[in-house]
């Protein structure tokens, strides 16, 4: 099995309540004279009461298209990939130079070379390390790195990994875009980042934390524009289908259940859910699936609040609370899932 070794969750520096983005919101997305209150309704039903974002609200204004913000992105996620790195490093008892493998996942910018290229110098790692940068797997990215990081450390046992997740979902807000998929995104998202390191669970150094005992992936046909992207001049314009919530009582239960029955688990058996906070409807559609306790997700409802879906970093942040808050009981399991484009969803097992 992988351990948690440490984990760590980073956020941007400039911090809003929702009703002071709401109003940087109209001026950049509404036209001059609309109604504001379908957008007000929008931006309270989504349950956030603050997030950090990247930039002060009064510079969204004058970003002028994707370049620009494009490369806001690269120098912000370079030095907030860096501290969060060196963060869960340092949690971890390791060094730069233990790191063997980098991934890093992000749906919210571009770059090449790879932000985990970029950081490679900057933090010390070797000039050896293995590098895995992941694009295109929007909210599931931290629960798929997670996997894809067991996958490599259960063929080596004794090395180092590290999963970075930055994700600036405010340089995607959509200037005079009044949609309502843009409206809901520019209420839901905030700008974060996450790094865990994981080793083999007999690796004598590095803090104790949970281990992974198996993953899953499962990804749903004739759903690729329930949630995405479209790629204009402009940048990235959200896609988001009202019908994501039909898709997880669709679908999720089943998976879950024959994940933990290959396992020997019921769901009754988990002693604790992290959920990526998708949004509210989606919360409630998990909670319905699943028929878990309505308190079952406190943890992800919190994080929500406080600082919005920070997409693949949320559920990460999810994690770390939940074992700073929740302490679960040693040695019985927890499920880490998170849903994202394709429209796929990514299953953790683990055990506390």
């Amino acid at each position: 099995m992988t351990r948690i070794a440490a984990l760590h969750g980073a956020l941007t520096p400039f911090r809003y309540a929702q009703s002071e983005i709401t109003d940087m919101v109209a001026r950049t997305c509404l036209p001059e004279g609309t109604d504001r209150r379908t957008l007000e309704r929008l931006h309270r039903s989504v349950k956030v009461t603050s997030r950090h974002m990247t930039l002060p609200l009064e510079r969204y204004g004058d970003l002028d298209g994707f370049g620009a913000a494009n490369d806001i992105f690269i120098a912000t996620a370079t030095d907030l990939g860096a501290k969060a790195v060196r963060e869960a490093l340092h949690g971890a008892g390791l060094s730069a130079a233990d790191v063997d493998l980098l991934v890093f996942t992000s749906v919210t910018g571009i770059a090449t070379p790879s932000i985990d290229a970029r950081l490679a110098a900057r933090l010390g790692l070797r000039p050896d390390v293995k590098r895995l940068p992941l694009f295109g797997l929007g909210c599931a990215g931290g629960a798929a790195g997670l996997a894809r990081c067991h996958d490599y450390l259960l063929g080596r046992p004794g090395q180092v990994a590290v999963l970075l997740s930055v994700e600036l979902c405010s340089l995607t807000f959509q200037r005079g875009d009044a949609s309502m998929a843009n409206l809901v995104a520019t209420g839901l998202f905030g700008d974060g980042a996450a790094a865990v390191v994981l080793c083999s669970a007999d690796r004598p150094d590095g803090a104790g934390g949970p281990t992974i005992v198996e993953t899953r992936s499962r990804l749903y046909p004739d759903t690729g524009r329930v949630m995405g992207w479209d790629i204009k001049d402009s940048g990235f314009r959200v896609v988001l289908d009202p019908g994501i919530p039909d898709v997880v009582r669709r679908h999720l239960a089943d998976d879950v259940k024959r994940f933990l029955g290959d396992h020997g688990l019921k769901p009754k058996d988990v002693t604790a859910w992290v959920c990526h906070p998708g949004g509210p409807k989606i919360l409630q559609a998990v909670i319905e699936a699943l028929r878990l306790p309505e308190d079952a997700l406190d943890v992800t409802w919190r994080h929500l609040a406080d600082v919005g879906n920070l997409s693949s970093s949320s559920v990460l942040h999810v994690l770390r609370d939940t074992l700073a808050d929740r302490r679960p009981p040693p040695g019985t399991p927890g499920l880490l899932l998170a849903m994202g484009p394709g429209f796929a969803c990514e299953l953790v097992l683990l055990r506390w």
